[in-house]
């Protein structure tokens, strides 16, 4: 009889749900097992060694007697093994609701929240048996509720959608990088643009009329299916609007790159897998990966926190830049506990985080930019970490300690760009025109940047945070705005140098 012991970090709260008592004991499901590395990468993090992912999986990945440690475990459980992947480092695992509670120790139950969305959820830790307690990362998958929010917003009048003629002070993204003073003379040839999606879809159709509006080239565009989510174009008024706004965002500022785009179910599985899909992907090996979507700090697990972060770690050591999105709803970030709260995925510090700017301008230049900060819910996000630490890029910035509690953690943005709905970006969402602001933008923004500037050094810049923090050449601070929540009273405020609202401002190139 294996003795279990509670997976560190697995703990979940009860869902903001109603219980319905439908799970269906029998029903398949797919699970996925996150497991260790062969050897530690932190010695090749600090001095910056770049690998191939040939190279970094024969080295890093996962060794085959683990592999083998877990599909025993799966045998014996009645569980199947869908796919191992050593540099991802995952192995997906198949059967039945029963045999999962029974293999992992936990109760399952079907849940619906006020969205009408059922899904199940767990309470409480994942077990695993002793003998894996070291070799179990993580298990992502026994709980599948929606789990994290795209970072738009859509400017409308009276309820409806804003066309690009009522929009004066909107902006197509070619005529924003002009503004911003991107790179001239490459357009991201022979780079490799990842966006992950968690809902919606895309139309060719609408791509094509889109690009061929703004004179330049439809770039190539493909979807990947990730968790057996597809591409799956519904309506404008949707998740639609983020993969459109991703997708033309990108591709207007580097037309000449494969833009790539990885369909997940909105889950904590689906999430992470297709960040590990893109980040491993040596098929269309993308150089920077765009991610408009998470949550607060405080809405995720520590076995969560801890295994997207090892993640974007990963991605460090491959080259490959990750752009996400800091939040639209200000230093509160959606919560109402009276708090301050940083935005998870973007509060790792194996990102370039993203925060949000209103920029006005006059004869094609600045006349101003400040924080993007119009209400409690249309807001930059941005603060101070409350579970990782000051990273050593940042140890000589200005990072204030956390307002709620005093923690000295990551602080962010590094970055920012427009953001504002009513300066936002003049796109095409199943045929129908819309301006859409919010950091969600800003990701896609600086994933094109980075495009630009791969193919102008003629090799990916990569984890660019260091080089970021030890110089600001190319970024244009941003002082003046703040993003306090004003329901709470608690927030950021801009300055000369690095805040909490802007990073260190707007950047244009490295």
């Amino acid at each position: 009889m294996n003795n279990y012991v509670k997976l560190e970090g697995s703990l979940k709260a009860a869902p903001a749900a109603v219980k319905t008592g439908t799970l269906n004991a029998g029903e398949s499901i797919e699970v996925t097992v996150r497991i260790r590395r062969k050897q530690s990468i932190e010695a090749h993090l600090k001095e910056g060694k770049r690998f191939t992912r040939e190279e970094y999986e024969n080295e890093f990945g996962a060794s085959d007697d683990d592999i083998q440690e877990v599909e025993a475990f799966a045998s014996d459980n009645h569980l199947s093994v869908v796919t191992v992947d050593k540099g991802r480092r995952s192995i997906i695992l198949a059967g039945s609701v029963a045999d999962f509670e029974t293999a992992f120790e936990v109760h399952l139950s079907n849940y619906r929240n006020d969205k009408g969305e059922t899904f199940r959820g767990r309470i409480g830790h994942i077990c695993v048996p002793e003998q894996l307690k070291e070799i179990i990362e993580g298990v992502f998958g026994l709980d599948n509720r929606p789990h994290v929010s795209p970072r738009f917003q859509v400017l409308k009048n009276d309820g409806h959608f804003v066309a690009h003629t009522a929009s004066p002070q909107s902006f197509n993204p070619n005529q924003l990088a002009n503004v911003y003073g991107f790179p001239t003379g490459v357009n991201g040839k022979g780079q490799s643009i990842a966006i992950i999606e968690l809902g919606g879809g895309y139309r060719t159709k609408d791509l094509k009329k889109y690009f061929a509006g703004l004179n330049i080239h439809k770039p190539s565009v493909v979807a990947v299916s990730v968790d057996h989510a597809k591409n799956s174009p519904s309506n404008a008024d949707g998740a639609d609007g983020e993969v459109m706004l991703d997708i033309e965002v990108a591709g207007a500022v580097a037309p000449g790159a494969k833009v790539v785009v990885y369909f997940a179910p909105n889950t904590d599985q689906g999430f992470l897998d297709a960040i590990t899909k893109a980040i491993h992907d040596n098929h269309h090996k993308p150089s920077v990966i765009s991610i408009s979507w998470g949550s607060a700090e405080k809405n995720w697990t520590t076995q969560s926190l801890n295994n997207y972060n090892e993640a974007f770690k990963a991605a460090s050591l491959l080259g490959v830049t990750i752009c996400v999105a800091a939040g639209d709803q200000g230093s509160a970030d959606g919560l109402s506990d009276g708090k301050a709260h940083a935005d998870f995925p973007a509060a790792s510090p194996y990102v370039l985080a993203c925060g949000g700017t209103k920029l006005l301008i006059q004869q094609n230049n600045v006349s101003s930019e400040s924080v993007w900060h119009e209400s409690n819910t249309s807001a930059t996000g941005g603060g101070v970490s409350e579970f990782f630490a000051v990273p050593d890029y940042q140890s000589t910035t200005a990072i204030p300690t956390s307002i709620n509690n005093g923690f000295k953690g990551r602080g962010l943005p590094d970055v920012a760009g427009n953001a504002d709905p009513n300066t936002g970006y003049n796109v095409l969402v199943d045929g129908q025109e819309m301006v859409i602001g919010g950091t969600s933008a800003v990701a896609p923004l600086m994933a094109g940047l980075i495009a630009l500037i791969n193919e102008n050094k003629q090799q990916p810049v990569g984890f660019i945070n260091p080089t970021l923090y030890n110089n600001h050449a190319q970024v244009r601070d941003i002082t003046q705005g703040d993003n306090i929540t004003t329901s709470t009273g608690k927030g950021y405020k801009a300055g000369a140098g690095w805040d909490a609202c802007t990073g260190w401002g707007v950047l244009s190139g490295l």
